[in-house]
């Protein structure tokens, strides 16, 4: 009689080789939210309308992404990272205490971008070595969404 199997097709490496990567894209992900919110809540100046917006946009998609890639952890039966602390140690993302100008706030998200989708692909090359298609499929999506969002900024500042 053949043994039931109750985790997925990875083994224990695999499954924390992609774990700890999704929880480093989740510590990012979750310094860059505050900031858009720090950002939103903050902007003043002939802009305040159109970034305001935008801001609120960015950071509601990016609480949808948050739970995503928590959810994906919890596939592997991990635990995803929950706490400031844990993401402010994890995070390459580093927090703005600040309330800059309107166009320091866009040049600083912009370099935010550049990390996120550094961060992304280096977890789209791991899931495509461990054969991880949800991984993979989840993660081009938020590359996409995040190269548009720089594209846009960087039109914007111009």
């Amino acid at each position: 009689m053949a043994t039931k199997r109750h985790t997925l097709r990875w083994t224990a490496e695999e499954r924390n080789r992609i774990t700890d990567s999704l929880n480093a894209l989740l510590a990012n992900y979750q310094v860059h939210y505050q900031k858009l919110r720090n950002y939103h809540w903050n902007v003043t100046g002939g802009d305040f309308f159109d970034i305001h917006e935008k801001l609120e946009l960015q950071y509601t998609e990016a609480q949808a992404n948050i739970d995503l890639i928590a959810e994906r952890i919890r596939v592997f039966q991990e635990r995803p990272l929950s706490t400031y602390a844990e993401y402010l140690k994890e995070s390459t993302l580093k927090e703005d205490p600040t309330v800059p100008k309107s166009d320091q706030m866009m040049k600083n998200l912009l370099a935010d971008y550049v990390t996120l989708v550094d961060r992304l692909s280096e977890t789209v090359d791991l899931a495509l070595e461990l054969s991880d298609s949800g991984t993979e499929r989840m993660v081009k999506g938020f590359i996409e969404q995040l190269e548009k969002h720089h594209w846009m900024i960087t039109s914007f500042t111009k």
